[in-house]
């Protein structure tokens, strides 16, 4: 009976600790900002992400992109994104299918962090970060033309000063940074 008891236990305790939200520490040439991962809401996302940390994947990739209210004169949907986790693709792992906002209910507000992508399921492990909520990104959001939206997974919960600063590194320049700004590592904390 006591092994009954223990093996339930282990299950539930597994289980609730799946639900755990988790943090990452993102650290870049220009500082170091904290996001807080939503597993429960967004398994697949998260898991994704997850896979590019461990594997130390997104370590010496960069930010490469920043896009702000001047630099996209041509679209009429303007947002405010700073874009990284470029990775070499042929270490990207297999694309995932998209967790929409509609699914996870993880709104792309002031800090959330989300999966790029062209098609749904096309993610791999490109990142953005946005800066100001960002409603065109959700799921009926205008922004991509097929209105699925993005898969928002988390939030920064710590150091938008340098998202901020990183999105306005090189103003001058337009969407895609030269030199790319890099991120040092990405790690659980």
């Amino acid at each position: 009976m006591k092994k009954i008891i223990f093996i339930l236990l282990f299950f539930c305790a597994t289980e609730l600790n799946a639900q755990k939200n988790i943090t990452c520490l993102i650290k870049t040439a220009l500082g170091t900002f904290t996001v807080e991962l939503y597993p429960a809401k967004a398994p697949i996302t998260v898991a994704n992400f997850l896979k590019y940390v461990d594997a130390h994947l997104y370590d010496s990739s960069s930010f490469f992109r920043s896009v702000t209210l001047n630099n996209q004169p041509k679209d009429s949907i303007k947002i405010e994104v700073i874009q990284g986790g470029d990775i070499d693709s042929v270490k990207d792992f297999a694309p995932i299918p998209l967790e929409t906002t509609k699914q996870t209910g993880i709104l792309h507000t002031n800090g959330a962090i989300s999966m790029a992508r062209d098609k749904p399921a096309t993610a791999t492990s490109s990142f953005f970060i946005c800066i100001n909520d960002q409603p065109s990104l959700d799921y009926g959001g205008m922004r991509n033309k097929d209105g699925q939206g993005f898969a928002a997974f988390g939030k920064v919960i710590k150091g938008m000063d340098v998202v901020k600063k990183i999105q306005q590194l090189y103003p001058e320049q337009g969407q895609y940074f030269k030199p790319k700004l890099t991120i040092i590592s990405i790690t659980r904390k």
